[in-house]
């Protein structure tokens, strides 16, 4: 199997003095392959690249292999942009009179191999020739600045050597956190952002789209595990699950397609999850190839393709080596990834149609990529593995399919192209510098002399400039170049070609929250969804109205979903609680939404509350008619049997007891909250004291007519209305402690009934409440002793039977009242206590007063004298008139 180890390393120099200078001999046999790519005028700029090689004998997936099978390297035809756009760059700078006068720049570049040690031989072979450490020839070129390395352990361990010569580093790929440490890495300059940003931005992501469960994929080696402790924990943290983490090897060996396949058969069944359709994925170019592998020959395994949604880091990038070796790319149709922001430099495009097989001399790259690119031979090609059709040399770059080649510049290229100019502008303000110092001779060229390396870290810490993109470029404290992330979504087609989409941004300078932008309309997903943005949770949502329960022993990303208890909503999906409403709002019947309450008070509109209303002015028109019967007939004995005055008052009293019922009815105010209360409370002891006052008067009047009896003179008007006086006294003066020490008044109760507000009288106390109806319970229950020991009295004398039964009425109905009150809520108690008014009253009436109407409408014979004083009346009984 074959994969991809690429290091670039670009290398500023500049000439000294114009004089002949003694060349060193080549270093070819320590280090293949060494040339000059470029080479323009006074100034050389080199660079370092690895190629391809296929190992066999390796010792485990993991390794990395010792033995090459071909000592000649084969290079990405896709990393060629990068010497492209690093010759575009010195053609802009060259050409500019501006920017660098009297001077031009070169490059030189070298091609090296992913092993460390390797790198170390190559860096120093930059710094001496021929092979030998410290030790330099006399030469034009002197190394001023290296661009190098978009793989992170190249430009580490490069890093490693440059450092002793404080010589600065450009470097356009990615490092880790640990790598960006300024102690132990001082000369480096990152021309991308700390890739803490992009694993932030990808949470963001994750959460735009309520992403909760998402699989990791990482190459197995140290990088990949930074990358999962980096972000297991920030998912974690802000409510992400990983479903899965599957790691990748960083080599494939031909020995080893049998132990791959053991491991796809295992692997591959675990990307299949339903439940999981989102992939973090971390790798470089090599990794997305191996990737690229698994996945093909998990699909040839298992007859099932993975339609998935991709999220892959910047590193990653589509690439193949030839027309033949182009995997399917459908695979990752719709992926998305963070691509370092980029602008199209004016001019690029046209730069790179003037692309010719020998458009510059010293480029012995050129050769490989055409013919890898167009897959034809060019003459003289040394590449002879098989027979291809003859190059013509007028091939068009832009014919290329993407994975080869593309014309726009994008990503590590745009970086090269921008480092390019970072040292020109370093060099340019350093000349500034000096001229402010030291005065030139008239017409004296200007030119750079005697420039060290670790003279350029000054200019290159405060550079800032525009580019010809119009971006500004500028490092921040750590070195890091400040810039943002675009969000691509890349799309893939069937012939191997892709787009590369805009879709956001991601700025790590954005307010905390505000850092990435999304057009969601403009991203295209895998062909599986349909268009619809996928869903990647462990179950689905709890929509509105309920809770999320966790599931013990499961992950956080998994629960159940739970109803709302009463009382309370949730407003939104997948809430970990339910929360209260407002006290005057209650939970609407979803429970996902409060809305207002409803006022509740006993109506006069309501039914009840016209049926209530009805019921109380009926008996009190009944009691008119009753007492104008009385007023009528007031001369008649039955009339005037057992004190005619109290009769009057008690008719009065039950007439105001029943319109007093109507203070209940309606909406409560500050007026009928202090008076229906205390009214009730006065009148009914009235009537209650002239009913005892009655019963008094039977018994004393009995006692009175006995020969000798000295209870005469205490049988009189002056006596009833003493009891009736008294007893009204002390309800009137419990009435007026409680209205002066903690009076009714109007109150909403917000919690008694759901989803309604109940209008009341707050009785202040309900102490004092209880203490007037006590207090005529007391009245009653002594009415009713009295009545029930005076019933066998002579019939012609008795009224206190009736007078027994309508007290047992009346004691009956306010003992049911107390557990009814106090067991129902809202209007209905207002309606209990109204009911309870009007049996009780119609009770006194009915019992006391319904036999006297009979004889005096329908038995008007018998309401005379003589049958008064008969003792036998038929079972009629009526004391003497008093």
């Amino acid at each position: 199997m074959m994969l991809i180890v690429f290091l670039l390393l670009l290398l500023l120099c500049h000439s000294a003095c114009k004089t002949q200078t003694t060349s060193c001999t080549s270093p070819e046999d320590l280090f293949p392959i060494q040339h000059e790519f470029y080479q323009p005028g006074d100034l050389i700029i080199g660079g370092m690249t690895s190629h391809i090689y296929i190992f066999h004998n390796a010792p485990s997936f993991n390794e990395i292999p010792t033995q090459k099978l071909t000592n000649e390297p084969t290079s990405i035809p896709k990393h060629y942009q990068y010497l492209l756009a690093l010759a575009f760059a010195m053609e802009e700078i060259n050409g500019n009179p501006n920017l660098l006068p009297n001077t031009t720049l070169g490059f030189r570049v070298l091609t090296g191999y992913y092993r460390v040690q390797l790198n170390y031989k190559a860096t120093l072979s930059l710094l001496s020739m021929p092979f030998l450490p410290n030790f330099k020839c006399e030469r034009q070129n002197h190394l001023i600045s290296v661009i190098g390395g978009c793989c992170t352990e190249t430009s580490a361990s490069v890093a490693t050597i440059l450092n002793i010569y404080n010589i600065p580093q450009l470097t356009f790929g990615t490092f880790s956190p640990e790598q960006s440490d300024k102690r132990r890495f001082p000369s480096i300059y990152q021309m991308v952002p700390n890739v803490a940003y992009e694993y932030m931005g990808a949470v963001r992501l994750f959460q735009h789209f309520r992403w909760s469960w998402v699989g990791l994929v990482a190459l197995d080696d140290d990088n990949g595990d930074r990358f999962l402790r980096a972000v297991i924990p920030l998912l974690s943290m802000n409510g992400i699950c990983y479903s899965f983490i599957v790691k990748t090897g960083k080599r494939v060996y031909m020995e080893e397609i049998i132990n791959i396949l053991f491991r796809i058969q295992k692997q591959y069944p675990v990307l299949l999850d339903n439940k999981t359709n989102v992939y973090f994925a971390y790798g470089d170019p090599i990794g997305l190839h191996i990737m690229r592998l698994l996945l093909l020959a998990g699909e040839a395994a298992s007859l099932q393709s993975l339609g998935k949604v991709w999220f892959v880091t910047s590193q990653w990038n589509f690439e193949s080596l030839s027309e033949h070796t182009g995997l399917d790319l459908q695979t990752f149709h719709g992926a998305l990834s963070f691509t370092l922001h980029s602008h199209q430099p004016p001019g690029f495009q046209k730069f790179l149609q003037n692309v010719r097989p020998f458009w510059a001399k010293g480029d012995h790259f050129i050769q490989e990529f055409w013919e890898k690119a167009f897959g034809c031979s060019l003459q003289h090609s040394e590449l002879q593995e098989e027979r291809k059709e003859r190059c013509t040399g007028e091939e068009k770059l832009e014919s290329i399919p993407g994975v080869f080649f593309e014309m726009n510049m994008f990503d590590h290229s745009y970086n090269v192209y921008n480092a390019a100019y970072a040292v020109a502008h370093a060099l340019r303000a350093m000349s500034m510098s000096r001229s402010k110092y030291k005065r030139l001779e008239e017409g004296e060229k200007q030119e750079i002399h005697n420039v060290q390396p670790w003279q350029l870290h000054r200019y290159l810490r405060s550079i800032s400039f525009n580019n010809t993109a119009g971006d500004i470029v500028h490092f921040d404290e750590n070195g890091a170049l400040v810039t943002s992330f675009d969000v691509t979504n890349w799309v893939t087609f069937s012939n191997g070609s892709f787009v590369r989409v805009k879709v956001g941004r991601l700025d790590p300078r954005a307010p905390q929250g505000q850092e990435l932008t999304l057009n969601d309309d403009q991203i295209v997903w895998h062909r599986s969804f349909n268009q619809v943005v996928p869903l990647s949770e462990c179950n689905g949502h709890c929509q509105p109205g309920s809770w999320k329960q966790k599931i013990e022993g499961n992950n956080f990303c998994c629960y159940s979903c739970r109803p709302c208890p009463e009382g309370m909503i949730s407003d939104r999906q997948d809430m970990n609680s339910c929360v209260n409403c407002l006290e005057e709002l209650h939970p609407n019947e979803d429970q996902n939404k409060c809305i207002p309450k409803i006022q509740s008070y006993l109506s006069r509109k309501e039914p009840l509350g016209i049926v209530l209303a009805l019921l109380a002015i009926s008996f009190f028109l009944i009691t008119v008619f009753i007492f104008t019967i009385f007023v009528q007939y007031r001369d008649t004995p039955i009339v005037k049997a057992n004190n005619r005055t109290l009769t009057y008052i008690l008719l009065i009293s039950l007439q105001l007891c029943f319109l007093c019922s109507l203070l209940f009815i309606g909406q409560p105010g500050k007026v009928v909250c202090l008076l229906r209360q205390t009214a009730f409370g006065i009148i009914f002891s009235v009537a209650i004291s002239s009913v005892l006052a009655k019963t008094i008067t039977v018994v004393l009047a009995f006692m009175a007519t006995k020969p000798g009896s000295s209870m005469r003179k205490w049988v009189g008007k002056r006596m009833a209305n003493a009891i009736i006086f008294s007893c009204t006294f002390i309800q009137a003066s419990i009435c007026s402690v409680w209205l002066s020490s903690s009076p009714p008044f109007p109150d909403m109760d917000m919690h008694s009934l759901n989803g309604k507000i109940i209008l009341e009288c707050n009785e202040g106390s309900e102490a004092m409440f209880y203490c007037i109806l006590g207090y005529m319970g007391f009245l009653a229950i002594v009415s009713f002793m009295v009545a029930f020991l005076a019933r066998k009295l002579p019939d012609s004398f008795n009224e206190t039977k009736f007078i027994t039964f309508s007290m047992l009425v009346f004691c009956s109905v306010w003992l049911s009242f107390v557990p009814t009150y106090l067991s129902t809520k809202g209007k209905y108690m207002v309606a209990v206590e109204i009911f309870s008014i009007l049996a009780s009253s119609a009770g006194l009436l009915g019992c006391i007063f319904s036999p006297k109407c009979y004889i005096i409408i329908l038995k008007p014979e018998l309401n005379n004298k003589e049958q008064l004083i008969r003792r036998n009346n038929k079972g009629i009984s009526i004391s003497p008139s008093l």
